[in-house]
């Protein structure tokens, strides 16, 4: 007769036997910190910056490119008037708004464009 091999280990009793330990790779982000970002450190002020409100940055901005707000409100009044004209049943004046509204909005768009790539160019 042959001899009988010992029976094999199960699952439940390799976990009880091996004891849990923590991995030896290091864990790649700890949730519970923000990450460490060399050269930054958010809590020193940054110099010459200072908190502003919606307003004060509102107006600094339309003084940096004051066509985008112009085209802004160019899109937003021929769309009104487009579809006030739409409601009164003016078929003609209606599409000619919204017509007026793609060149509108085609303005605004090459306002940002012009203005990225002005102050993108612009010498520090």
């Amino acid at each position: 007769m042959a001899a009988a091999s010992p029976p094999a280990p199960t699952i439940a009793a390799e976990a009880a036997v091996t004891p849990k330990t923590t991995p030896s790779f290091p864990i790649p982000f700890d949730f519970s910190r923000p990450p460490v970002i060399e050269g930054f450190n958010p809590t020193s002020p940054i110099q010459g910056f200072k908190d502003e409100t919606f307003k004060e940055k509102f107006m600094r901005k339309t003084k940096e490119n004051p066509f985008i707000p112009i085209g802004c409100l160019g899109t937003a009044g021929t769309l009104i008037w487009g579809l006030r004209a739409f409601s009164h049943g003016k078929t003609r004046q209606s599409q000619t708004m919204m017509r007026g509204r793609i060149v509108a909005q085609g303005f605004t768009v090459v306002a940002l464009i012009v203005g990225v790539l002005s102050t993108a160019l612009k010498p520090k």
